[in-house]
């Protein structure tokens, strides 16, 4: 009869001798896993590194700083047929919230910390108080565009700063580099139920996914929808900015700034405004009118 022979058979012991432990068999390695998304993550983090630095470093990216990271994805263009820009009057608004709600239930933001519109209590050095009001600035001169390293979000050729959900790595690059705060990194899955439906009104995007950057569009989806129907955004209410429509003192006025006729250029012409921090050279497409200004 043929004997089996034990591989961990041990060696045999004296009497009065404490055998030994046996030593563990070695374990082979595994090489580690990482996903398509964190490889991405990855080599955005180290693309848009030094992108983020001269932000901070040496203020605005002139034009030809960065040569579109993500231009393949999505052209940047000028010169398109529309320019959408919005005022602010801060002498009329009365801090209702009525656009925070309104534009959470448009655009599908359960969460107050995500909040793309943004209503806070200010005073003036003068001691006067008043309601500043904060959505995304839509730049001209957009630092986020320049640093992701994705092309998830960009200037559309109507000046809106887009932003592609799809492409986010959430590397969160466009974040840090916008000086005005305006951009919200989605932590969680949205698993409540959005408050402000259907009083402050109906959803008409999806939510977004968890791991990516959101901010305000401008209700580009209304605008697009608007102009596919023949109406104009800024003068028909229901294609207009959520903000725009719900505003019941008629503080926040949009439109076409390459057509004279429009509401905000009319506006512009007749107010003197000022933008958020003019001196970064991001030429923002929200104008203000200062609160102690008041109408004509």
């Amino acid at each position: 009869m043929t004997k089996l022979r034990r591989k961990d058979k041990q060696p045999p012991v004296e009497p009065g001798a404490v055998p030994a432990e046996p030593k563990p068999a070695a374990r082979k390695k595994k090489a580690p896993v990482i996903s398509r998304r964190d490889a991405i993550t990855v080599l955005g983090v180290t693309a848009g590194t030094a992108l983020v630095s001269q932000v901070f470093i040496s203020g605005p990216l002139s034009s030809d700083a960065v040569q579109g990271i993500g231009a393949a994805t999505h052209e940047e263009s000028e010169g398109g047929e529309h320019q959408w820009h919005m005022v602010i009057d801060l002498s009329v608004c009365i801090g209702c919230s009525y656009c925070v709600r309104a534009c959470q239930a448009v655009n599908n933001v359960p969460e107050d910390g995500m909040r793309w519109n943004i209503v806070f209590a200010e005073r003036t050095e003068a001691g006067d108080d008043f309601f500043m009001n904060r959505p995304c600035q839509h730049c001209q001169e957009a630092p986020c565009t320049r640093v992701c390293p994705v092309g998830a979000t960009w200037k559309r050729s109507d000046g809106i700063v887009a932003m592609d959900y799809d492409r986010c790595i959430g590397c969160r690059y466009c974040q840090v580099a916008c000086p005005y705060d305006v951009r919200r990194f989605n932590w969680y899955e949205v698993t409540a139920e959005n408050p402000y439906i259907p009083a402050w009104g109906s959803p008409e995007i999806d939510p977004r996914p968890r791991g990516v950057v959101e901010k305000c569009t401008f209700c580009v989806q209304r605008i697009d929808r608007g102009l596919a129907l023949g109406l104009t955004p800024g003068v028909d209410k229901s294609v207009s900015p959520a903000c725009v429509e719900i505003c019941p003192v008629g503080a926040r006025i949009f439109g076409d700034a390459l057509d004279p006729e429009s509401p905000v250029s009319k506006y512009l012409a007749e107010h003197e405004t000022f933008q958020l921090r003019e001196d970064w050279g991001t030429q923002p497409k929200v104008h203000y009118v200062s609160p102690a200004n008041g109408r004509s």
